[in-house]
């Protein structure tokens, strides 16, 4: 139960590179695999955790083993996200950068067609947020992390004085109505 099958050494670097190899892929794989998971984007992501696990414990089934290679990816991790905090451009490079789906409330569909995300799912996520309609969204950015921040389209200045002026309009006559009465 406690004795290891294979060296210490190698129970520390076979986390290390799956570690790596599953962030490269990851990042390759897109933003859309970090938040906007479908039913197969998921079954994708449980059986590959299954598949490296082999790969982090080789053929040491010990509960050492396991405690060593659980410790290595969590220490591993620790280091990479302290060393990308404080370096920007690395950082950039492992996560990528923001895309803007919608622009000046204008769908750029090629822009979808690269996050590999449909108009359902993008109508989706506005709702998630509160929106009735693409038609409401004057912006959509995608972040490195794979969540979708919209902005709501403004007034333009005629629409906003022409709202007050009704709004003044209803109340004007709703005091009309009650000098009446």
């Amino acid at each position: 139960m406690f004795f290891l099958g294979l060296p210490i050494a190698e129970k520390i670097l076979r986390p290390i590179v799956v570690y790596v190899f599953l962030i490269v892929g990851l990042r390759l794989a897109g933003k859309r695999e970090l938040a906007q998971l479908n039913p197969f984007d998921l079954i994708v992501l449980l059986t590959l955790s299954n598949t490296v696990q082999n790969a982090i414990i080789g053929e040491d089934n010990s509960v050492t083993g396991g405690l060593i290679g659980a410790a290595t990816l969590l220490i591993v991790n620790h280091v990479v996200v302290r060393y990308l905090y404080s370096h920007e451009r690395v950082d950039r490079l492992v996560e990528g950068n923001t895309d803007v789906l919608i622009e000046n409330g204008v769908v750029k569909p090629d822009r979808l067609k690269k996050e590999l995300i449909t108009m359902i799912e993008l109508q989706q996520a506005a709702h998630k947020q509160w929106f009735g309609s693409l038609d409401e969204v004057d912006s959509a950015i995608l972040d490195p992390g794979g969540s979708i921040c919209f902005s709501a389209k403004k007034p333009t200045p005629d629409r906003a004085r022409h709202g007050e002026i009704i709004a003044r309009l209803d109340q004007i006559s709703a005091q009309l109505s009650a000098l009446r009465a």
